[in-house]
């Protein structure tokens, strides 16, 4: 009897131990068994969207752009022939901020499936180069926690936005913790920005930390030359 209740409490013990190893990970870091996970479906989504950018723009975008002038306005027309072709879950581009250290693969979609891939587009907002607000959600604490650190991000840091047909470049104007239902944060202002949202505080859904940026660069495809973009 002596002998069972000894490998019981070393179980138990043992079994202690892994929860705290795992909560240790996890403050400091990530879940770790989301992140594997997390780490493998973006995977998934890097290769397709190796494929996006392989396969865009199509001739027919670059001949609907031809002759267009402002930058702009190739953008726009490039987002909208390409935003028919989004599918929930799958890659549509590459976010990078480089204060807190991301530069992941973006897929369409906001839904449970779709954020452990990685960062979600708002699929009720437009894409980078339609006029609107662009809204993008991301994990802080599970699957790759690309957010993790979203309240590092300064006023005037710039974040970029690759998509296969032009990359944007965004400059933070201001954060915002608000309530999860808040919907105002999406609307359209009167010029492009991008919204950032994530949970706040991290391991609570409590509230939402919103991150806001104004558009101030617009780099198109590069049809020749070195480099995948060139300057407008």
């Amino acid at each position: 009897m002596q002998r069972l209740i000894r490998i019981v409490s070393i179980m138990l013990i043992t079994a202690g131990l892994v929860v705290l190893a795992d909560a240790g990970l996890t403050l400091v870091w990530q879940e770790p068994l989301s992140a594997a996970y997390g780490s493998f479906k973006q995977g998934q989504a890097e290769d397709q969207l190796n494929d996006l950018e392989a396969e865009y723009p199509t001739p027919a975008d670059l001949a609907a752009i031809a002759g267009v002038r402002s930058p702009a306005a190739k953008a726009r027309i490039l987002a909208d022939r390409f935003k028919p072709h989004l599918v929930r879950g799958h890659a549509i581009g590459r976010i990078k901020i480089d204060r807190i250290g991301v530069n992941i693969v973006v897929v369409q979609g906001t839904d449970t499936a779709s954020l452990q891939k990685g960062p979600g587009h708002y699929t009720n907002t437009p894409i980078p180069g339609q006029p609107g607000t662009v809204a993008i959600a991301g994990h802080r604490t599970t699957y790759l926690a690309p957010f993790r650190h979203i309240d590092e991000i300064r006023d005037g840091d710039e974040i970029r936005i690759e998509m296969p047909y032009a990359a944007f470049t965004y400059a933070v104007e201001k954060h915002e913790i608000v309530d999860p239902g808040d919907v105002g944060i999406i609307k359209p202002v009167g010029y492009n920005r991008l919204v950032l949202t994530a949970c706040h505080p991290p391991y609570s859904a409590a509230h939402r930390y919103a991150i806001f940026a104004k558009l101030t660069r617009i780099d198109l495809f590069a049809i020749e030359g070195e480099g995948r973009w060139q300057a407008p």
